[in-house]
């Protein structure tokens, strides 16, 4: 397999083993590894029953791992990292989602990338646009700055 571009999205909104939310973000793109870019850290409102503020970010990652087998060392993190499976937009110490990857399209069990939201959330879109605003979406053809500006942008801290 050849070296490949994923943005990876990143979220928290409970303190964890290395701290508070952002901090944690941080610790966990360390561990992650193989970073190339990361957009500034974000505070958003929760989707769902959660009512924790989210530190949300971006980061562009290259490695030569598949879709399958990056997904699966991204839940290696977030165990380490103390999360556990529960309810649906819970409040969770750590959230790591592959948004998109250079190969364009993927769907397998239990990944599909370009992830499947993405398009609608500013805080995902916001921070990726940061780092990478003339990225195309595969399946539509737009850049993340348009997807960006077709959505609420969140207000990113300084």
């Amino acid at each position: 397999m050849e070296r490949t571009t994923y943005a990876i999205a990143l979220g928290s909104n409970r303190r964890g083993i290395h701290g508070a939310p952002a901090a944690t973000i941080r610790a966990a793109l360390a561990a992650v590894g193989g970073v190339v870019a990361v957009s500034p850290i974000i505070a958003s409102a929760p989707l769902g029953p959660s009512i924790r503020r989210y530190a949300n970010a971006v980061a562009l990652i290259e490695t030569d791992d598949s879709p399958p087998v990056l997904l699966a060392r991204l839940k290696r993190v977030e165990t380490a990292f103390g999360r556990r499976r529960g309810r649906r937009w819970g409040s969770r110490v750590i959230d790591l989602d592959i948004i998109l990857w250079s190969g364009g399209v993927w769907r397998g069990p239990g990944l599909t990338v370009p992830h499947a939201a993405y398009r609608d959330r500013g805080f995902v879109l916001a921070p990726l646009a940061r780092i990478a605003p003339r990225w195309r979406d595969p399946l539509t053809g737009q850049s993340v700055r348009h997807l960006a500006h077709k959505v609420d942008r969140p207000r990113l801290r300084p």
